[in-house]
C-alpha cells in the first residue's frame, strides 16, 4: 500500500500542473526563466505551509480531502484544480486496477507505465517517477529501523528539507 501511494505521489508531482510539479529542491537556475521558477517555489512552499496549518490534527483521508481543497482554494481556479485532482485519482484506481495481481518491482514498474501513459511526454515522465522510486529506496535504507519523530527528521534530512517549525 505505502509502495502504491509514493508511486502515485511520483506520478502527481511529475504529471500535475506546473505550480504543483515543482520537484523537491529543484534547481531554477536550470529552469527557462529562473526568476519565475524561484517565485513558483516559493509560492507553493507557502501554500502548502497554510494548507498544512488549516489541517493540522487531521489524519488519513480526512487530511489528504482536506488538503486537495486547501491547496486548490488558493489556485487560480479553484474548480478546475478539483476537477484535475479527480481526473488523477480516477488514473490512480485505473492504474492499480490494471497492474493487480502483480507484485514487487513488476508491480512498481507497472504502475509507473500505467500513471505516465497519459502525460505529454511518458518517456520523461517514467524516467522521473523511477528516480524518486529510487531516492525513496535510499531514504528508506538511511532511515530503516527509525520511528517517531526520529524516522520523521531523518527523512527530512535524507531529502535536504529544513525543519518543521512547530
Amino acid at each position: 500500500m505505502r509502495i502504491r501511494t509514493a508511486l502515485f505521489a511520483a506520478a502527481l508531482a511529475v504529471c500535475s500542473t506546473p505550480l504543483f510539479a515543482q520537484p523537491r529542491g529543484m534547481d531554477c537556475s536550470q529552469a527557462k526563466d529562473p526568476k519565475a521558477c524561484e517565485e513558483r517555489v516559493s509560492k507553493m512552499k507557502a501554500a502548502k505551509a497554510e494548507a498544512e496549518k488549516a489541517c493540522q490534527g487531521k489524519t488519513g483521508q480526512e487530511r489528504a480531502d482536506c488538503m486537495t481543497k486547501q491547496m486548490c482554494a488558493q489556485s487560480k481556479d479553484a474548480k478546475a484544480c478539483e476537477e484535475r485532482v479527480g481526473k488523477m485519482k480516477d488514473s490512480r484506481q485505473e492504474a492499480r486496477k490494471a497492474c493487480q495481481g502483480k507484485a514487487g518491482a513488476e508491480h512498481q514498474q507497472c504502475m509507473i507505465q500505467q500513471s505516465c501513459s497519459r502525460a505529454k511526454d511518458p518517456a520523461k515522465c517514467e524516467a522521473e517517477a523511477k528516480e524518486h522510486l529510487a531516492m525513496r529506496e535510499k531514504i528508506h535504507e538511511a532511515c530503516k529501523g527509525k520511528t517517531g519523530e526520529d524516522m520523521k527528521a531523518c527523512v527530512r534530512q535524507q531529502r535536504g528539507e529544513q525543519p518543521s517549525q512547530k
